[in-house]
């Protein structure tokens, strides 16, 4: 074939392209397909807003600490010489712990009570002095300033006993004060001094007890949460705090035991803007131990009729909260709504929705505002967990 032969081939099979394209476009084909695509329905699986009545609780973050922590020192200076526990032992109280050298003491002791002694012998001869010279005064045997001098110095003699007598009791507390026990039942920490180590009157730690039935769990809250369940209980902490207070530990576990409001801080924290309570929780099976931390839940109120939806049906977007409607011609409709408290795995909604409202809670990122929806009804326990 000729070069000019060729080139006539390569037009002729453009202008035939060209043909079918207006062809096409004449026929509609192509917008038909564009239109298909577009009104195509997004499948989504959508739930009715749940209605029930509903406990409404608030949870603050607490830790559990000792209702007594006590730092064991000696009243008296020596080497411990025995140890009748062990680091981490729940003790109680009047139990002995440690025994501290007491020779130097009861060597204390026999000089207290000799000293003694001797001033008492000393008392029983001026006193008879005393009564003798008060027999001679009588008859005129000597003169009355005598007499005095004899009495002032009984009088004397009798301080000095009583100064020995003391001293003997000092002796003696002092040896009694090298058996070291427990103040209050509790368990010692494992920190506990060694056998043989010396220790310092009223400064040395020998080991720290703290109790443990029963503890405090110490929380905070914030200004206006105070002031809510202030005003909910007429001036004071409502009765669910009093009696109704749960514990749920790290584990996510409940605490089988209710605790109650013991103290609360005098004031709010100029650094936090928090204010700091204790509530006591019993702890027969000492099973709660300082440091713990744990989630302290108050039961507020019953909300009846509360709307509830899951958390996995709500997207956040800077600081508004939406939801996806599916509106009675199964269209996508974005609906801002204001949400109150987390009950389990669902939101307690405040503004926005009617219990008749249906709301998508997968295929969410799909579907845009407006979009037709092939919508598959779910019931709550078809729920797959929410991611937190």
């Amino acid at each position: 074939m000729s070069i000019k032969g060729s080139k006539k081939l390569y037009v002729g099979l453009i202008f035939a392209v060209i043909l079918l394209g207006a062809v096409i476009m004449r026929s509609g084909i192509v917008s038909k397909n564009q239109t298909n695509n577009a009104n195509q329905a997004v499948a989504v699986k959508a739930m009715q807003v749940v209605t029930r009545d509903t406990p409404v609780s608030s949870e603050f973050v607490g830790q559990v600490k000792a209702k007594n922590e006590v730092k064991i020192m000696s009243k008296v200076s020596g080497n411990i010489i025995a140890k009748m526990v062990n680091g981490g032992d729940t003790v109680y109280k009047g139990q002995p712990l440690f025994q501290i050298d007491n020779k130097q003491y009861q060597s204390a002791i026999v000089s207290a009570r000799a000293s003694l002694n001797k001033a008492q012998a000393t008392l029983n001869n001026t006193q008879k002095d005393v009564e003798r010279y008060q027999r001679l005064a009588s008859v005129k045997g000597v003169a009355q300033q005598t007499v005095d001098a004899y009495v002032s110095q009984a009088e004397e003699d009798a301080a000095t006993v009583e100064v020995n007598r003391a001293a003997l009791q000092q002796a003696s507390e002092n040896e009694q004060d090298t058996l070291i026990v427990s103040p209050v039942d509790g368990r010692i920490d494992v920190n506990d001094v060694s056998l043989g180590y010396y220790v310092a009157a009223g400064s040395t730690t020998m080991a720290t007890v703290s109790s443990i039935d029963p503890v405090w769990v110490q929380f905070s809250m914030s200004e206006n949460e105070y002031l809510k369940f202030i005003r909910s209980g007429n001036g004071s902490l409502p009765a669910s705090f009093k009696e109704q207070l749960k514990l749920i530990l790290s584990d996510g576990k409940e605490y089988p035991l209710s605790g109650h409001v013991e103290q609360i801080d005098r004031g709010i924290s100029d650094t936090t803007g928090t204010i700091t309570m204790k509530a006591s929780f019993d702890n027969p099976q000492h099973f709660l131990l300082p440091g713990m931390f744990a989630r302290v839940v108050v039961q507020e109120t019953v909300r009846q009729g509360a709307l509830l939806i899951p958390q996995k049906a709500v997207k956040q977007v800077l600081d508004n909260t939406f939801v996806l409607v599916v509106t009675d011609d199964n269209k996508a409709e974005s609906r801002q709504v204001k949400l109150g408290d987390k009950i389990g795995d669902m939101w307690l909604v405040e503004e926005g929705l009617s219990a008749n409202d249906r709301v998508v809670v997968e295929g969410i990122d799909k579907a845009k505002q407006g979009s037709s929806l092939q919508v598959t009804m779910i019931e709550p326990d078809a729920l797959t967990p929410a991611k937190q």
